[in-house]
């Protein structure tokens, strides 16, 4: 099941954060990490809205986030892929630390809160909260295993930490058949988690069904 994302223009709630940095973490993707707000608090696999203004003469630009480490040591962090035609996230890729964008949330259901083993299943963007809920799992003293199909990974030094304390890592590239092998290899070995579009979520949802699972026991997010 998908979560409801609120709307893009929604400015109830918003807040100013400080960017701390921006880190180059695979090809056309960056890692922002935000100074946390006062009383800001977020489990594994929740969004927020960010909200900034690209150009001074234009308008604001909305868009949502899933967190790919949740607040620590005061800040947070979301991993952004870059679309160079993109409204928002080119530049968001140029920032350098210093400046402030308005954040809204945390929202969303699809969470970890340290009580089984996981299988974290993404696809493109995905692997941002997929990555946040396996540490948070080893982390809980439980197991993880990620799935993640992507032509250019990124997170792979967090990946390969992962591997380091035990974790099952899969990198794919794009292919059907390879992905409904590993979901059907790892369909008892944990809580599954899903994060993508909407394309990667229905196949995903006929791999689980294929499998023998059932799809509506797995924590879905649609990235649209």
């Amino acid at each position: 099941m998908s979560n409801t994302f609120p709307p893009a223009n929604a400015i109830v709630g918003m807040e100013d954060v400080t960017v701390a940095s921006v880190t180059d973490v695979g090809p056309s993707t960056v890692a922002l990490e935000l100074e946390t707000p006062s009383g800001f608090e977020a489990l594994p696999g929740q969004f927020v809205l960010l909200r900034a203004q690209p150009d001074e003469a234009g308008e604001p630009v909305s868009r949502h986030y899933t967190l790919s480490r949740p607040p620590t040591d005061g800040t947070f962090e979301i991993t952004v892929g870059v679309d160079p035609d993109g409204e928002l996230a080119p530049w968001l890729a140029t920032l350098e630390g210093g400046e402030t964008v308005a954040i809204d949330g945390p929202y969303g259901g699809t969470t970890y809160e340290g009580g089984n083993d996981v299988v974290a299943v993404a696809g493109g963007p995905g692997i941002g909260p997929a990555v946040a809920i396996a540490e948070a799992a080893q982390g809980a003293g439980h197991g993880a295993t990620v799935i993640y199909e992507d032509d250019e990974p990124a997170h792979r030094d967090r990946l390969e930490a992962l591997e380091g304390e035990g974790a099952t890592i899969t990198l794919l590239d794009d292919g059907a058949e390879t992905l409904d092998d590993h979901v059907a290899t790892h369909l008892e070995d944990g809580q599954f988690y899903v994060f993508g579009f909407a394309g990667f979520i229905e196949r995903v949802t006929a791999a689980l069904e294929d499998a023998g699972g059932d799809p509506g026991d797995a924590l879905m997010e649609n990235f649209g």
